[in-house]
C-alpha cells in the first residue's frame, strides 16, 4: 500500500461510529451483506440492447451468492435465443460477481445482469420476505403449463386497423368483429399444451382441437378473419 507524502504527514484521527452495511431484507432474514455469499433471492430483471431490437427477462435464483438457477427469456432478436442458450450453460454455478463479469454475447441480457444485480444487491427480490427463500425450480414455474413464456404480440396500422397475433392464452387464430367491425373476441389455440399432448401420443388434429379456446364475446360476433391473412 503507497500513500501520498501529504497522506503520510497527516496526524492520525480515530476512526468513530462504524456500524457496518444497512441491513438488507433476504429470504425472511435481515442480513448485514459484506462478501458476495451473503447474498440470496430470486428476481427478475429485463434488459436491451442498445440500438433496441430485442430485449430480454432474466429471471435468477441465488442462493448464499451462487446462481444455482437461471430462466431466459428474449424478444425480438433471432440472435438473441442463441445467446440465451449460451447463458442458461454459463450462468448456474456462477457467484454474482463473475455473473456480474460475465461476456453473455448478447447486450440485452448483460443489461439484464445489471439490473437483475441491483436488485439483488439492495435487498429488492421477489423473496426477500419470503422464509427461507424459494425453491430452486420456482423460476420455471412461471412458463406455466407446457413451459412456455408468456406472449404477446399485437399489430396494427392506420389505414387497416389492429390485429391481435398472439396473447398469453396461446397462438390468436379468428378474430372476432362487432357490427362496428371492432374486436370483441378471438379464437386461440394454448401451443405449449398442445404440443405436451402430441409428445404424450395425442393425435396432432385432437391435440390442436383439444387445446383450441376462445376469449370475450367470441360466440355471438357478426364476422370473424384471420388477423395474418385478412
Amino acid at each position: 500500500m503507497q500513500y501520498t507524502k501529504e497522506v503520510q504527514e497527516m496526524v492520525c484521527v480515530k476512526q468513530g461510529t462504524n456500524h457496518g452495511p444497512a441491513p438488507i431484507p433476504e429470504e425472511g432474514k435481515w442480513i448485514q451483506s459484506r462478501e458476495i455469499k451473503d447474498i440470496s433471492g430470486l428476481t427478475h430483471g429485463v434488459g436491451w440492447c442498445a440500438p433496441q431490437q430485442g430485449a430480454c427477462k432474466l429471471t435468477l435464483n441465488v442462493k448464499e451468492g451462487i446462481i444455482q438457477e437461471a430462466l431466459i427469456e428474449t424478444l425480438g432478436c433471432s440472435g438473441m435465443t442463441h445467446s440465451a442458450a449460451m447463458a442458461s450453460e454459463i450462468l448456474p454455478g456462477k457467484t454474482l460477481l463473475e455473473a456480474l463479469n460475465t461476456d453473455l454475447v448478447c447486450d440485452a441480457i448483460n443489461t439484464a445482469m445489471r439490473e437483475l444485480f441491483l436488485q439483488i444487491a439492495y435487498g429488492r427480490t421477489q423473496s426477500a420476505f419470503s422464509e427461507g427463500g424459494l425453491l430452486i425450480g420456482a423460476g420455471l414455474e412461471d412458463l406455466g403449463k407446457g413451459l412456455r413464456s408468456q406472449i404477446g404480440t399485437t399489430y396494427g396500422t392506420l389505414a387497416k386497423g389492429p390485429r391481435y397475433l398472439e396473447t398469453a392464452e396461446g397462438y390468436v387464430i379468428k378474430l372476432a368483429l362487432d357490427d362496428n367491425n371492432e374486436i370483441c373476441g378471438y379464437q386461440f389455440c394454448h401451443l405449449g399444451k398442445m404440443m405436451e399432448d402430441i409428445k404424450k401420443g395425442v393425435d396432432p388434429k385432437e391435440a390442436y382441437e383439444k387445446n383450441v379456446g376462445t376469449y370475450g364475446r367470441y360466440e355471438n360476433a357478426a364476422k370473424y378473419i384471420d388477423p395474418r391473412h385478412q
